[in-house]
């Protein structure tokens, strides 16, 4: 294990992927939404068509962000997670998972996954890590666990003997039943030891009223999209020691410290929860 940054993301003898320009990418359309410039014509135009349909598309990413933050911290800090498996990491937006566990502690290890090609052009060009920790970069598709798991870039960065914690925030509502979302989640998470954490975020269409949701917005720019339910949510945690306060808004999981009023669930509609591997 190494002690720095993984500036290679693909292993020697692979092809760095092309960036279609044709075709958008959630990435890239959060990136937009959330005010980047790492976004071409086609995300601009898929997400004025998603915003279209859920005003509150903004709030609930700027949400999704800072839910990130806090349970990234509340892992390092409270629970003592030293490694994490961030899958879904998007464009890098400061402070990044490693940032956040780091600064509670400088010798923890994080592994970054994505499958969109511009994500791994800047986590080359833009992620650190303290001199004690590391981090890598995997480009690798969420519905391929098998893959992220026998990389060795994993394998190098972080100690799988010991817990590790395996981050889902803004990506699961990418994986349409017929992928079979909870099996990947069950394949990834099994792989972990005792004492790991599942950390997760999902939009739901629970508090929306009828006819809004960016669901079909997404699916007409040919990107998968689908809403949970709080029970099919609390699937993927199902058997694990959920971690208090439970299934929560993710706008209300411990944000006792964030402005106030929170935003509403129609304004950040999506479910969070911790949970622990026995």
């Amino acid at each position: 294990m190494t002690g720095e940054w993984d500036f290679r993301g693909i292993e020697a003898g692979e092809e760095l992927p092309d960036i279609d320009t044709s075709v958008p990418h959630s990435a890239r359309i959060y990136d937009y939404i959330l005010g980047g410039k790492d976004n071409f014509a086609v995300d601009r135009q898929a997400a004025a068509k998603a915003m279209a349909a859920n005003p509150h598309l903004a709030t609930a990413m700027r949400e999704n962000r800072a839910l990130m933050r806090r349970m990234v911290a509340w892992l390092a800090r409270e629970a003592g997670v030293r490694q994490f498996l961030d899958i879904g990491t998007g464009l890098p937006t400061s402070p990044n998972v490693h940032e956040i566990a780091q600064a509670a502690a400088p010798e923890a290890r994080v592994v970054y996954v994505d499958n969109d090609p511009i994500v791994l052009t800047h986590a080359r060009a833009l992620l650190t890590s303290s001199p004690e920790g590391a981090t890598a970069y995997i480009h690798a598709d969420l519905r391929d666990p098998d893959k992220i798991l026998s990389d060795p870039r994993l394998r190098s960065t972080l100690d799988l003997s010991q817990p590790v914690a395996l981050t889902l925030f803004g990506v699961l509502h990418f994986i349409p039943d017929e992928d079979d979302p909870w099996g990947i989640v069950a394949r990834l998470f099994g792989a972990l030891p005792s004492g790991s954490y599942l950390a997760l975020q999902h939009p739901t269409r629970d508090f929306y009223p009828e006819g809004v949701g960016t669901d079909r917005a997404f699916r007409s720019a040919g990107i998968a999209f689908q809403y949970r339910t709080k029970d099919e949510f609390a699937r993927f945690i199902a058997g694990l020691e959920v971690v208090p306060p439970g299934i929560q808004l993710m706008s209300q999981w411990r944000a006792e410290n964030e402005p106030q009023p929170r935003p509403s669930a129609q304004e950040a509609g999506a479910y969070g929860a911790i949970a622990r591997k026995p």
